[in-house]
């Protein structure tokens, strides 16, 4: 079966996206003090990734997982721009971690491995953090200087 595309066929389908994203943040806002999940997009590649809000989710992060999704992460959300710094203690899985300013230009990427308590920090000051699996980025052609397309709202 195939389907004929349509005039405003783009248009329709961000806008589907759109509603459905406003739609899973109206969801989590019932339940607060669950996971929070949100889709984002880089370079055409949707992605879903959990929120770390508090500093109670932001110290835990990824620690304890077994695994993670293949186009699954985590985003720690930050009030500011600022120096940020994260090390994986007590982390079983291999990241990498991309470092994104409050314009969602990702500032620099680096590879992190597992039980490694070595600091890994930004290279420029950064509001957000995002860990995939090691790799992933590279493996979908996302470096520095690409930006990540943010919600107007992210929950905290």
């Amino acid at each position: 079966m195939s389907f004929k595309k349509f005039p405003g066929q783009k248009f329709f389908f961000k806008f589907l996206f759109f509603l459905f994203l406003i739609l899973t943040l109206e969801i989590e806002s019932v339940f607060p003090n669950e996971q929070t999940f949100i889709f984002l997009t880089l370079k055409e590649k949707i992605i879903r990734v959990e929120v770390a809000r508090t500093e109670r989710e932001k110290a835990k992060g990824l620690m304890f997982r077994e695994s993670l999704g293949k186009d699954e992460g985590m985003l720690f959300i930050y009030d500011r721009e600022e120096t940020l710094s994260f090390w994986m203690k007590n982390t079983r899985i291999p990241l990498s971690i991309a470092f994104i300013d409050q314009q969602g230009e990702i500032v620099d990427i680096q590879d992190m491995e597992p039980f490694n308590l070595r600091t890994r920090v930004s290279a420029r000051p950064a509001q957000y953090a995002l860990e995939m699996n090691q790799g992933w980025f590279k493996k979908n052609g996302i470096g520095g200087g690409d930006f990540i397309h943010l919600p107007f709202t992210v929950p905290k």
